[in-house]
């Protein structure tokens, strides 16, 4: 699980619930104000995956190119900017799990979630923190994780009615997949990405039923040891 973080700098107001005033998109809302609401999202994704979302609001501002007053205009709170910059991450996310529950091939549909997931955890530090700690509470993760805890179960069922798992599989091995790959999530990419992969072909390899006699080559392992990744410019 990620380290405890307050949520609560630059935050001059309560977290207003998604559908109020704060986050709807008004049909009249002027180009200039579409565009300027546009730039700060993508600010905010940008600056929230590489940071964090405890990043300052005043970097998303700089980033969007729009004033601090014009982001707090729109978005009064953190809370309210993280809903509506992660609320299409989560969609998107939806739309994994029904692409693997709809793939002929349960096995393959479970390890093509697992990769996609597990990719954007290591990848994006906001999303990290947002699925796997649930804020904030005005984006509904509760209701997306039971969803998505829903279909896990069917598409492992449905593994195991195939005999690709082996028989004492549980679902709950997958959170722990997913809570050691998360920790990776502060590491540089070059780093992060090599490391989910490898872990992820390791373990996915000890689930199945039948692990190929001669299995395929493993992603290239990271430099890293007990004291953390090493720099690849040798300082």
């Amino acid at each position: 699980m990620p380290a405890e973080i307050s949520h609560n700098t630059d935050d001059p107001a309560p977290a207003a619930p998604l559908g109020t005033a704060i986050d709807r998109l008004p049909a009249d809302l002027r180009p200039d104000a579409r565009r300027n609401r546009e730039r700060v999202l993508k600010a905010a994704r940008e600056v929230f995956a590489a940071q964090g979302i405890d990043a300052p609001m005043s970097t998303v501002a700089r980033r969007a190119g729009v004033g601090v007053a014009t982001l707090y205009r729109r978005f009064p709170t953190r809370s309210a900017l993280l809903a509506a910059a992660f609320d299409d991450q989560l969609a998107e996310c939806a739309t994994v799990f029904e692409e693997a529950l709809a793939d002929p091939n349960p096995g393959h549909g479970l390890y093509t979630l697992l990769e996609t997931v597990c990719t954007t955890l290591v990848t994006d530090r906001g999303f990290d923190t947002v699925f796997m700690t649930g804020f904030p509470e005005a984006l509904d993760c509760g209701r997306e994780r039971a969803c998505a805890e829903a279909g896990l179960n069917h598409l492992v069922q449905r593994a195991l009615d195939a005999g690709q798992l082996r028989k004492d599989f549980d679902t709950a091995d997958i959170p722990l997949l997913l809570l050691a790959v998360s920790g990776l999530a502060g590491q540089p990419p070059e780093t992060a990405l090599p490391a989910a992969r490898r872990l992820l072909t390791y373990l996915f390899q000890s689930f199945q039923a039948h692990p190929p006699s001669r299995p395929g080559p493993l992603p290239p392992a990271p430099r890293m040891d007990l004291t953390g990744p090493h720099r690849t410019d040798g300082v």
